[in-house]
């Protein structure tokens, strides 16, 4: 997508590193660092995972308070994407964190 040709291909691919760049801290933050990213692009949407090695659960923080300091990741990733989630494989220790947004026309 880079270098982008138009101002909404910009656009996409600066949301695609902003939710990039909070998947990834999230994981420095609270699951000592990420094991893997993926990206993977179909024909009408961007899937973005990242895989740790922690157990807790991400989640936007409620309320959301804009004027606070830090605690805006998962909120940032909910605005920008069509979905997120988590999945964990049964008997593994771990989970991916997963994003997807619209791929630019």
């Amino acid at each position: 997508w880079l270098p982008a040709a138009t101002a909404d291909r910009r656009a996409a691919a600066e949301d695609v590193l902003l939710v990039v760049s909070e998947l990834v801290t999230n994981a420095c933050l609270h699951a000592g660092g990420p094991e893997g990213l993926r990206v993977a692009y179909g024909a009408k949407v961007l899937r973005l995972e990242v895989t740790d090695l922690g157990t807790g659960q991400p989640a936007p923080r409620t309320p959301h308070r804009a004027g606070r300091p830090g605690g805006h990741g998962m909120f940032i990733v909910q605005r920008l994407c069509l979905d997120w989630g988590v999945a964990r494989t049964p008997g593994a220790t771990g989970k991916t964190v997963w994003a997807e947004l619209s791929a630019p026309a």
